[in-house]
C-alpha cells in the first residue's frame, strides 16, 4: 500500500527556493544610493533653482511628457502587466513596456518584479521587502516602518531571489535583453529630454535646464510617487474590499501614481487591471490597458466583475 512521502522526504528540487540569493556587491551599493539620492538632490536644489531663471514652459512640457510615458511604464509594465499578468501582449508591447518601466530608473524589470512578487507573497509580514509595519506600532517604530516602507528598504543589501520569484522573466530573452541594458535606459532617459530642450529652444541653457527638470526632477518626482504607494497606501487611507494585510486607498495620490493609489482592491484582487473600481476612482493605468485591448494590441485582460467585487466586499462584514 503507498502512501504519500512526508515533508521530509520531499525531493530537494521541489522545495521553495530561498527569499533571497545574495547580497549586492559594494559597487552595486553605491549605484543604487546614487541612483535614489541624486534625483533628491535635484529636488532639493529645484525651487532655488526656478526662482530666478531656471524653468520654462519647455521644460514643464518635457518633463510631464516623460513622466507619464515612465511612470506608465511601471504601472501599466513593469506591475500590471509583468508582475501580475494582469492581461497578455505580443511581443512589440512587451518590450516596449519593458524599456519604457526601466526609464523611471526604478530598477531593472526583472529585479523590480521580484521584489514586488515577493510583496505579495509576504505582504506585511515577514519577508515583505518593504512594509512599514515590521517593527511594532509605537509612534518610533512607525516612524521607522515608514521611511523603511518609503526608501530605507533600497539600501538593504539582501537581493530578492529571481529565480523564486520571476523565472518566467528570466527565461523571455527579450526581457534579458532589455534588462541588461538598463543603463543605456536610464541614461537615455536623463539625456534625451536634455537633446529635445537643446533642439526646441535652439539653445544650450534650454538644454541644460530640460536636463535638470525632465530628467532627474522628473525622476525623482516619479520616485517618491511610486515609493509613497509602498508606504502611505500601507498606512492610511479606506479600505473598502478586504485583504489579507493593511493596503488601503489614498485617493490625493491617485491622479499622479495613474490609479495605483486605489491601492486596496489591488491587493484584495491582485491579478486585477483596474484598481480604481468605486464610483468616482479615476484609474489612467487601467483606461491605457482598455486602449490596449481596443487596439488589439492587448488580449485576455483581467477586468473587474460585480460578482467577484461583491464577494470581496461583503467578505469584510
Amino acid at each position: 500500500m503507498s502512501t504519500s512521502p512526508s515533508p521530509a522526504a520531499t525531493p530537494k528540487e521541489r522545495r521553495p527556493k530561498p527569499i533571497v540569493s545574495g547580497r549586492k556587491s559594494m559597487p552595486e551599493h553605491i549605484t543604487v544610493k546614487v541612483f535614489v539620492l541624486a534625483p533628491i538632490v535635484a529636488l532639493a536644489i529645484a525651487v532655488p533653482f526656478a526662482w530666478g531663471w531656471g524653468l520654462t514652459w519647455v521644460d514643464v512640457g518635457l518633463a510631464a511628457l516623460f513622466f507619464v510615458v515612465s511612470g506608465l511604464g511601471v504601472t501599466v509594465g513593469y506591475h500590471r502587466y509583468f508582475t501580475h499578468g494582469s492581461f497578455k501582449a505580443g511581443r512589440p508591447l512587451r518590450v516596449a513596456l519593458a524599456v519604457a518601466g526601466s526609464l523611471s530608473a526604478q530598477g531593472q524589470v526583472i529585479q523590480w518584479v521580484a521584489d514586488h512578487r515577493r510583496h505579495h507573497a509576504f505582504s506585511d509580514r515577514a519577508g515583505d521587502p518593504h512594509s512599514p509595519w515590521l517593527f511594532g506600532t509605537g509612534p518610533k517604530a512607525l516612524a521607522k516602518g515608514f521611511w523603511h516602507a518609503h526608501m530605507g528598504w533600497l539600501f538593504e543589501r539582501d537581493i530578492t531571489n529571481a529565480e523564486r520569484f520571476a523565472p518566467d522573466l528570466l527565461a523571455d530573452r527579450d526581457i534579458r535583453r532589455v534588462d541588461a541594458l538598463f543603463p543605456l535606459w536610464v541614461g537615455l532617459s536623463l539625456l534625451l529630454p536634455g537633446v529635445l530642450g537643446g533642439l526646441i529652444t535652439w539653445s544650450f541653457w534650454g538644454g541644460v535646464t530640460a536636463f535638470f527638470w525632465a530628467g532627474f526632477v522628473r525622476i525623482g518626482v516619479l520616485h517618491h510617487v511610486t515609493w509613497s504607494v509602498n508606504s502611505i497606501c500601507h498606512m492610511i487611507g479606506d479600505r473598502p474590499f478586504t485583504s489579507r494585510d493593511k493596503a488601503a486607498n489614498f485617493w490625493p495620490l491617485a491622479i499622479f501614481s495613474f490609479g495605483e493609489a486605489w491601492h486596496n482592491l489591488h491587493h484584495a484582487d491582485p491579478t486585477c487591471a483596474r484598481h480604481g473600481v468605486l464610483r468616482g476612482q479615476i484609474d489612467i493605468s487601467a483606461r491605457l490597458i482598455w486602449m490596449f485591448e481596443k487596439l488589439g494590441w492587448a488580449r485576455d485582460v483581467r477586468w473587474p466583475t460585480t460578482a467577484r467585487l461583491d464577494r470581496l466586499a461583503t467578505a469584510k462584514s
